[in-house]
């Protein structure tokens, strides 16, 4: 019987509708375009990209090669880090510059790498870059916020094959995060406990919706899940800011990430996915009600007609099954 799930954080309802396609099998592979490199992001071609703003190399020098992880501005950016902000009103409508900043991570060297196939160390490495310009651009007063995010492969709006990250900053905080601010605050206020927190301890206690752990992070299946396989990646420990992570702590999460990424893969056939990470606000002391993690939502269902209109998703898997297959290491069967 279909059953509506309220998500703890942010109040928002889903539909799980369990007389709907729900198994990995019912989520056919889409049809991936391969262009092929090299690229401009593959080694060998910097001077094709703006001058890089941070690199993880064992060699060379800057904007040369040998470099394993590269970060480098935009060419296309939505936000520019010129200007001033200048709000205004215009009625009761409020207007400012287009002041941010937008960048791309280059995950790795090789065209046709990925990652979940990136070493763990490597992948650490990509997790310290996020870092690294999270804690620079926190330095720019006109900026609050930072989001980090991947998209991959073209259905998720992946529009280069090579393997990347961007980040956008910008002058406010995005409204997906405030809700979860909103609600986690309320949360503390009534109970003196982080939402997240009592999550962390809820799903580890209970382990149906639990995907793995290892070395003070946890995958879960969130109990209301907008979409088929959502996974959400948080420390075990409390912590509200990703850049207070420490490069220990990093090779742990790195592992956590490549092992909930290699599965997926496993069980939905290399599906495309969108990556992102959600921080306190740049500059906020650390925080009691908020918890910094990754949601992975791999792209296998759309958003209609009912979605946009109601605020309501409808999910035809219930996360309980998805974590089931994805701590199944014997596939997707």
């Amino acid at each position: 019987m279909p059953e509506l799930r309220r998500d703890p954080v942010v109040g928002r309802w889903v539909i799980i509708s369990t007389e709907r396609a729900r198994r990995p099998s019912d989520f056919p592979p889409r049809e991936v375009r391969r262009r092929g490199g090299p690229c401009v992001f593959c080694a060998g071609q910097e001077e094709n990209t703006p001058p890089e703003v941070w690199a993880l190399r064992q060699g060379g020098h800057d904007n040369g090669t040998g470099w394993q992880v590269r970060v480098v501005p935009n060419k296309f950016p939505a936000l520019r880090i010129e200007g001033e902000l200048e709000p205004a009103g215009e009625g009761l409508y409020d207007r400012m510059n287009g002041v941010g900043a937008h960048e791309v991570i280059i995950e790795a060297p090789e065209h046709d790498a990925s990652l979940e196939r990136l070493s763990v160390e490597h992948l650490a490495g990509v997790l310290r870059a996020f870092q690294a310009r999270m804690v620079d651009l926190a330095q720019d007063p006109r900026l609050d916020y930072v989001m980090v995010f991947k998209n991959h492969g073209e259905p998720a709006g992946a529009s280069l094959e090579h393997p990347h990250s961007q980040l956008i900053a910008t002058p406010i905080v995005p409204s997906m995060v405030a809700d979860e601010l909103a609600g986690g605050l309320q949360h503390f206020r009534i109970k003196q406990r982080c939402i997240w927190c009592d999550i962390v301890r809820q799903e580890r206690h209970g382990q149906a919706r639990l995907v793995c752990q290892d070395g003070g992070f946890m995958a879960v299946a969130p109990f209301a899940p907008r979409f088929p396989f959502e996974t959400w990646i948080l420390p075990v420990t409390h912590r509200s800011s990703f850049p207070d992570t420490t490069a220990v702590e990093l090779f742990a999460l790195a592992r956590v990430v490549g092992h909930v990424l290699r599965r997926m893969a496993a069980v939905l056939n290399d599906p495309p996915y969108n990556l992102m990470l959600h921080s306190a606000p740049l500059r906020t002391p650390a925080l009691q009600h908020f918890h910094w993690h990754i949601e992975i939502i791999p792209k296998l269902t759309n958003a209609a007609g009912f979605e946009w209109g109601t605020g309501f998703f409808i999910n035809p898997t219930p996360p309980e099954e998805a974590a089931a297959h994805l701590r199944d290491e014997r596939g997707a069967s």
